[in-house]
């Protein structure tokens, strides 16, 4: 599910970034876009800690 949200937001992110680069109007601004990009990352973090330590649970039942 994290990784779900993390793939959402990426995707608002290059969304945003892609009408800028085209012409168009961005609909995040400076602060929104980083902030995005930061819950984006915090979110891929979280879920990359939270599957090690489910395997490393996993490991030391077995």
């Amino acid at each position: 599910m994290r990784l779900f949200g993390a793939l959402i937001l990426f995707c608002v992110f290059i969304a945003n970034v892609f009408l800028g680069a085209t012409g168009g109007s961005q609909f995040l601004g400076d602060v929104a876009e980083m902030l995005v990009l930061m819950g984006t990352a915090v979110m891929f973090v979280v879920a990359i800690l939270k599957s090690e330590a489910d395997a490393k649970k996993d490991a030391n039942s077995a």
